[in-house]
């Protein structure tokens, strides 16, 4: 806990076996009070690293995507009374030790969302990230703070922190499946007001690391450039879009946290 605030970290897991432990073997659990790891239909070892380290987990029986991995982690947290919620890759890609930092500003009550940004400090090349991503990272971000009219170093990140207002306000169901969720919940936390803080995350890319591949990778950009311009529209009154909007599909009440799940959690 940090201000007797419960915090839970949840990792969205896809073929993570190599790394799972080394991830978990970096979580400082004097301030983390619960971990749930998602796993959506890995091909690998995960759920038994999961298993062995003792996480409290759930098992998509069908892969729901990157981002049907989220709407899930987020419920589980909300029903297991989270106040702080910290989205972590369980890859290694992101150091887990910023965790306590992370938290700790949102327990300031100065931030509703916190990035782990890869871009301020010495960037994400030293890290190993390659060229072509990074030069997309810049492009895309330049855009973005252009067109929706806020100021980040990058809107790109896995590793965010929320407060459980943002999670219980957000139209998360309203979202992607897929990849562009991320950037759609960032469009959104802007779009309702909340406040952003940033964070410098010194990132790793190794070989055990996820990542999509190139035309994933333009597919996504397309998106993000269509998110920015659908929050544009919104925001000059042209137009109207679910996602966007206040009555849009929140995330499940506790008593229909299962049905989205599937299953309780296991240990």
């Amino acid at each position: 806990m940090i201000h007797n605030k419960k915090v839970v970290v949840v990792m969205p897991a896809y073929n993570a076996g190599k790394t799972l432990e080394r991830t978990y073997n970096e979580i400082p659990m004097d301030v983390v009070d619960e971990i749930i790891l998602v796993d959506d239909s890995s091909r690998d070892r995960t759920v038994e690293v999961a298993s062995r380290l003792g996480l409290k987990y759930v098992i998509h029986p069908e892969n729901r995507g990157y981002g049907g991995n989220q709407k899930t982690c987020y419920t589980l947290a909300l029903r297991e009374e989270a106040e702080i919620i910290v989205m972590l890759h369980p890859d290694y890609q992101y150091t887990p030790r910023l965790i306590t930092p992370m938290a700790g500003m949102i327990a300031s009550g100065e931030f509703d969302v916190v990035l782990g940004s890869r871009i301020l400090g010495e960037g994400p090349l030293k890290g190993g990230m390659p060229f072509y991503k990074f030069i997309s990272n810049r492009f895309l971000t330049l855009a973005q703070n252009l067109i929706v009219g806020h100021k980040l170093t990058e809107y790109h990140t896995g590793f965010r922190a929320f407060s459980r207002r943002v999670l219980t306000t957000l139209p998360l169901l309203e979202n992607s499946d897929d990849f562009i969720f991320d950037n759609q919940m960032l469009v959104q936390v802007i779009h309702f007001g909340f406040k952003i803080g940033e964070l410098t995350c010194p990132t790793r890319y190794i070989a055990e690391s996820s990542s999509i591949n190139f035309s994933r990778s333009v597919k996504y950009g397309f998106g993000v450039l269509g998110t920015s311009f659908q929050h544009l529209l919104t925001r000059i009154g042209i137009a109207s879009y679910p996602f966007l909007r206040e009555d849009g599909r929140r995330l499940p009440r506790e008593e229909e946290g299962v049905s989205l799940c599937d299953s309780a959690l296991h240990r």
